[in-house]
């Protein structure tokens, strides 16, 4: 590892599993003290396998949705830690993935937006005022292939990602001349615990093999892959990247649906 993050304090939220677990693991290898929060208790073995690593982090349960509990956040990372360089707000919900458009109450809208993109500005909210004074740094918000396009997640779901992609245009924005930048990511298909139950119901009938076969790339997806992304993000090597949101899908939202064919080498439509 490279140590771009040496002597940097971190805060990822929807650590206990998947993305957020990952890019907290790749964070702290690369030299920064981490708070990973999450609501399960799940987030205590992402802690451990820091510390085991040699790393440094704590736990804290939080709801990412909830201003208390994020003002809260930011100050146990500055208590803890001296300060605060970066906020990477993973943690999200998909709102249910049973049952169609009018199917969903708006309880279920208002609760995925609280998490999905209530969670993010807050995190610009508190983040921001802190990393400022530590001459600036990044926020990261995890948005989705599904706030550019339908067919990636239920209604509420992408509207609320979709949120995330203009909160980080509008934050950018808000935060000039601070140094602190605000991107997101828009993950495709990725092995999470979100998508835990696409991924069983294929192994369960034997086509492993056909999860991720729209995209050119032809497969699904890594945690790691994403955080890869994540740590390039908010990393000096990112400089000049300021209220954009990166797509990692594999190529999938490269093009229109079309019916592909290929015969003899040649690929026709």
């Amino acid at each position: 590892m490279s140590g771009v993050l040496q002597g940097k304090v971190a805060i990822v939220t929807g650590a206990a599993s998947g993305i957020g677990r990952a890019t907290a693991l790749l964070f702290a290898r690369e030299g920064a003290s981490v708070i990973a929060s999450d609501l399960s208790e799940a987030v205590d073995e992402t802690v451990a396998a820091i510390r085991r690593e040699g790393g440094t982090a704590d736990a804290v349960r939080a709801d990412a949705g909830d201003e208390r509990a994020v003002a809260a956040l930011v100050r146990r990372a500055v208590d803890a830690f001296g300060g605060l360089d970066i906020f990477y707000a993973n943690a999200g919900i998909t709102g249910g993935m049973l049952g169609g458009y009018f199917d969903a109450t708006a309880e279920t809208w208002a609760e995925t937006l609280r998490v999905n993109l209530i969670g993010p500005f807050l995190a610009v909210k508190y983040a921001a005022p802190e990393i400022e004074t530590r001459g600036g740094g990044a926020i990261l918000a995890t948005a989705s292939v599904a706030g550019l396009r339908s067919g990636a997640g239920p209604a509420q779901y992408s509207a609320s990602k979709a949120g995330v992609i203009n909160l980080v245009q509008t934050a950018a924005q808000q935060l000039t001349g601070t140094g602190v930048r605000v991107n997101a990511i828009c993950p495709g298909l990725i092995e999470t615990g979100m998508t835990k139950f696409a991924y069983d119901q294929a192994r369960a009938v034997g086509k492993e093999d056909r999860i991720g076969q729209v995209n050119p790339l032809q497969r699904g997806g890594e945690p790691e892959e994403i955080a890869s992304v994540a740590l390039f993000l908010v990393s000096p090597a990112a400089s000049y990247v300021n209220g954009q949101a990166i797509v990692v899908d594999g190529g999938l939202t490269s093009s229109m649906p079309t019916a592909r064919r290929v015969q003899k080498g040649t690929m026709t439509w």
